[in-house]
């Protein structure tokens, strides 16, 4: 197996906030530094994120200590939902901090390594800002991606960016959203001042050979069709607990209050009997409409929507809320 090496900062945080590295890291680590393209495959709660990052961070802290560290972009990472995008900046400060921190305590001068956050929630002063001073890491979605490669002041930002990460790849691999994306990443390649390295990451890919080849693109396939990539393929099988419910009463065309009473009922038992739960709809009319009723049952502070028709500042603070273990259900529109 490959050897991987960090700055003993950025080591000595990682052993005193987890102690021992994950397999996906382990493994995953290596590959990164050596500049590959790389896929890894690994359960959720694995570590998989930080197998993207860490390394990337240990690279600015070392350009941090050699030098004034410019205020360019190096990193992007783009994930399909704008809630995750949020958890990954938050998720980003505490290695920031702790590294800095540690630098600092051994009597190095101060790194300001940043990382923001551009999605469809931000507001114009702050894409004004993100432009005038260029995080050093760019959390983004697939569309805000798109509009920065069509702004001359985007294109400009973007021409530093050394890494790109794509998070939660299934979800956009094989529909018209993971095409705009993989032509997204094609301009990006083509804008950067030097080779970009590609990271994805997913807890489910298959096959995988063929999520390989949609990160790499088709220049980095061989003839044989095989991909110039890395693939870290953890592997798992989540336990399912798995039923299919209907109300006792039969279904018709269109469903009289009785039924739907007994829908409502039937889910605020199930919502009381777990610690979460996560409800889908099909509009984000449904979502409010069921939210209601489930609020009647279970208390107002119990459940909550969360769609796009919401503020931002609504649906992040039900996403607190909800990571908080304050709300029992989150009825959400698919």
């Amino acid at each position: 197996m490959k050897s991987f090496q960090f700055h003993s900062a950025v080591a000595q945080w990682f052993e005193q906030t987890f102690g021992s590295p994950t397999e996906p890291q382990t493994r995953g680590w290596p590959e990164i530094q050596s500049g590959r393209h790389v896929l890894i495959s690994a359960p959720t709660g694995s570590g998989k994120t930080l197998a993207a990052f860490l390394a990337s961070l240990d690279l600015l802290f070392r350009e941090g200590m050699a030098s004034e560290l410019p205020d360019e972009t190096q990193i992007v990472y783009v994930s399909p939902l704008k809630a995750l995008s949020n958890d990954i900046r938050k998720n980003l400060q505490e290695p920031l901090a702790g590294i800095r921190a540690l630098l600092e305590e051994n009597g190095a001068h101060e790194i300001d390594v940043r990382a923001e956050v551009r999605t469809g929630d931000t507001t114009a002063a702050q894409r004004q800002a993100l432009i005038k001073k260029p995080p050093h890491i760019l959390v983004t979605t697939p569309e805000s991606l798109y509009l920065l490669l069509t702004s001359e002041s985007g294109r400009k930002m973007l021409s530093t960016v050394r890494t790109v990460i794509l998070d939660e790849i299934h979800a956009v691999v094989d529909d018209r959203r993971g095409a705009h994306l993989a032509l997204s990443i094609e301009r990006l390649a083509a804008l950067t001042k030097q080779p970009l390295q590609r990271i994805g990451l997913s807890a489910t890919q298959k096959p995988i050979e063929e999520v390989a080849r949609f990160l790499v693109g088709t220049r980095n396939v061989d003839e044989s069709g095989n991909p110039n990539c890395a693939i870290i393929d953890i592997g798992h099988r989540r336990e399912l607990d798995l039923a299919i419910e209907i109300p006792k009463s039969p279904l018709e065309a269109v469903m009289s209050n009785e039924i739907w009473e007994e829908v409502y009922s039937r889910l605020a038992e199930l919502i009381q009997a777990h610690r979460t739960t996560l409800v889908f709809v099909n509009t984000r009319r449904m979502a409010e409409r069921v939210t209601h009723h489930l609020s009647e049952l279970l208390g107002a502070d119990a459940v909550t929507s969360h769609h796009g028709s919401l503020s931002a500042k609504l649906r992040l603070d039900a996403e607190d809320r909800l990571k908080r273990g304050e709300l029992r259900a989150l009825v959400e529109p698919r």
